[in-house]
């Protein structure tokens, strides 16, 4: 092989592996402790009007005033008004809004998320964040991928605005932390878990599969559905069905087919892929890459040597 041959080699190894560093650094997501079971957290008041049904603990403290049960139901779970298992939850809340506020951002949001299609990552509004329409998260078949959406004050969608989840992304890896309130539109459909210093409100028909934990206020439901999430240990994956009959028997059998979804990148640069947190399958993302460093340094070393020699040969020649 030629020296420039040699060299090429080496740049290209030294390529894929900072590219491969790069993309798989972990990060550690917020960790919800004993609030994790908890659907509704509030500080000062839980209000209720309409059908609601609530699936996980509600917890409120210090208040003690929730209203609107029934007509709103709640179906599994705990009911915590101003005792130590609420305090406790909002303690364990403050720690992970804090924690999930102080991680470094991957991608800074300046625009509306709708129409977007993100990978995981740390994405930082300095200000208010928006959804209006529809925002996909893409796990990139990672059933431990973790997006983290931090607000610097106000959360806010339009109504029948929604948070779609692919390719393994999970509800439970979700986490939305808002610097002051968050505002669920009519009829949305939203995924994760919403930490906000202040209050929340659902409007008319939103429902969310995640928690909405409120540190200081009130949260406010209308008529909506409330589901705390669980992780599935593996990404879901398609399968096709192949049905053999024969005369007297009749056999079904159900093979598994692997397939490969397209990971669609946001304009700006590549998140990087985070651990999972305490609510959901353990784990964090780590890198193949790494042993092709050294590689490609070992391949420009070889190349060096191999040019001096070639310059020997020429003047013995």
């Amino acid at each position: 092989m030629s020296v420039g041959a040699f060299a090429a080699t080496g740049l290209a190894f030294i390529t894929m592996a900072a590219f491969g560093t790069s993309a798989a650094m972990a990060a550690t997501a917020p960790l919800l402790g004993t609030s994790s079971t908890y659907a509704v957290i509030a500080a000062s008041t839980i209000t209720n009007t309409g059908s609601s049904v609530i699936s996980g603990d509600i917890g409120l403290s210090p208040g003690t005033s929730i209203t609107g049960f029934p007509p709103g139901v709640q179906s599994s779970g705990t009911m915590h008004i101003t005792d130590t298992a609420a305090s406790t939850a909002q303690g364990d809340l403050t720690t992970a809004y804090l924690n999930a506020k102080g991680l470094t951002p991957t991608v800074n949001v300046s625009a509306d998320l709708g129409g977007t299609t993100l990978v995981p990552g740390v994405y930082n509004a300095a200000s208010s964040m928006s959804l209006t329409g529809a925002v996909t998260l893409n796990g990139g078949g990672d059933a431990n991928a973790v997006f983290v959406f931090q607000a610097g004050t106000t959360l806010t969608t339009a109504t029948s605005s929604s948070v779609v989840l692919t390719n393994g992304a999970q509800a439970c890896n979700v986490f939305w932390q808002v610097g002051t309130s968050a505002t669920l539109g009519t009829t949305t459909n939203f995924a994760g878990s919403i930490m906000a210093l202040t209050s929340i409100t659902l409007d008319t028909g939103a429902n969310v599969s995640g928690r909405v934990l409120a540190q200081t206020g009130a949260v406010t439901l209308d008529d909506n559905a409330v589901t705390v999430p669980t992780c599935s240990a593996a990404s879901p994956t398609t399968t096709t069905s192949t049905t053999t009959t024969t005369s007297t028997t009749s056999t079904t059998t159900t093979t598994p087919v692997a397939t490969t979804t397209a990971r669609v990148t946001p304009t700006t640069a590549p998140p990087i892929p985070l651990g999972s947190p305490e609510t959901g399958a353990g784990g964090s993302a780590t890198s193949r890459s790494l042993p092709l460093l050294p590689l490609g340094l070992g391949l420009l070393a070889l190349s060096g040597v191999m040019g001096v020699l070639h310059r020997r040969v020429r003047r013995l020649r």
